[in-house]
């Protein structure tokens, strides 16, 4: 994990979970022969797969990564962030010594990534991610709206990908080492910038307040 700082690391598996459902597009990594290769994919988590649960996916079979399969890899998911001035901070009237940071939260899943080729299969994953997304939709689209010759030739140009997750890290940098009267700024400095990552950062910040 990018920092090490104890106080903002999280390990409660729902609260990763969350951020993983609610984020679902990956920066996936592999590294193999000396070389790094980065993928952006949506992944959907199956949690009841495996030990620490299974990210679900599929990538172009012009893609270059499958082929490379199976490797370690990490799947990166990246929530709310942003800038921190401060300016936010009551305590800078005391004697300025505060600095500008950067507040974010992240999710790194670790485990070993596999490609699936088999059609049966690779159709169950589609069920399965176009059934996630479209589920709260008044009108969701499925598979079977589409001609089946039409979604037949779509399966021949993917490849299902699936990474069985072994390990999972968390970080919330969202101000827990400020006094509740700073975060309390932060939140209000947060809000008055009214970008929708400002206000996802500002509920985090608000979140660990004390009563």
């Amino acid at each position: 994990m990018a920092n090490p700082n104890r106080q903002f690391q999280v390990t409660e598996p729902a609260t990763l979970h969350a951020l993983v459902q609610a984020q679902p597009l990956a920066t996936l990594v592999i590294a193999h022969a000396g070389a790094q290769h980065v993928n952006h994919i949506p992944l959907y988590l199956d949690p009841a797969r495996g030990p620490h649960g299974t990210l679900v996916g599929h990538v172009a079979r012009a893609n270059g990564v499958w082929p490379l399969l199976p490797q370690t890899a990490v799947a990166v998911f990246h929530g709310p962030q942003a800038y921190v001035s401060p300016s936010w901070y009551p305590s800078k009237a005391i004697d300025g010594k505060q600095v500008p940071t950067w507040n974010y939260a992240a999710v790194h899943a670790h485990g070993t990534l596999s490609a699936v080729d088999d059609p049966v299969r690779l159709r169950a994953i589609l069920h399965t991610l176009s059934e996630r997304h479209e589920a709260h939709r008044p009108d969701p689209w499925r598979i079977d709206d589409a001609p089946p010759d039409y979604i037949d030739k779509l399966l021949r140009a993917i490849v299902g990908i699936e990474l069985a997750v072994e390990r999972w890290e968390g970080i919330w940098k969202v101000s827990q080492n400020r006094t509740d009267t700073d975060r309390a700024g932060v939140v209000q400095g947060l809000m008055a910038e009214g970008t929708p990552a400002a206000k996802g950062m500002a509920a985090l910040v608000q979140g660990g307040l004390t009563a």
